[in-house]
């Protein structure tokens, strides 16, 4: 499957830390043959692959859409639609398919994200669709509050 991370508040603090659990869960969604791609609204951001050495999980790093997301795509270089994303930004989520983080700002000791994110995308995997709160089909209509 091809999954879309987030690049900014996803997997990358203010802080320039990683999210906890990071590494551990792109080594698992590799073992599982997934391909891995990094996007972000400010740009490709290749000084986090480098900085962070992300070059081995990742397939490519592109410019992600914040607007007209479906038709933007070809615009900004991204060569097919993701398969599944994870991202702070719901609307995103909702329009791909994928799971909803809460923004990831300043290291902490207690941050599970990663876990989950990998509980749902396995789940993704092997019914088309998962039981987390967290997750949205392609497509969803997000509620406006």
């Amino acid at each position: 499957m091809k999954i879309f991370f987030d690049c900014d508040y996803t997997i990358l603090g203010l802080d320039n830390t990683l999210r906890h659990g990071t590494l551990d869960t792109l080594d698992k969604l590799k073992a599982d043959a997934h391909e891995l791609y990094l996007w972000s609204g400010v740009g490709e951001r290749w000084e986090v692959v480098e900085k962070h050495k992300l070059q081995d999980y990742f397939s490519g790093v592109y410019r992600k859409p914040t607007d007209h997301f479906h038709e933007r795509l070809a615009e900004l270089g991204v060569p097919f639609e993701p398969e599944f994303v994870i991202d702070d930004y719901p609307e995103i989520v909702a329009a791909f398919g994928g799971v909803w983080v809460p923004p990831y700002f300043f290291q902490r000791t207690v941050d599970q994200e990663m876990d989950r994110i990998y509980r749902v995308v396995c789940d993704f995997a092997q019914s088309g669709s998962s039981e987390d709160r967290q997750y949205r089909a392609k497509g969803t209509v997000l509620p406006l509050f």
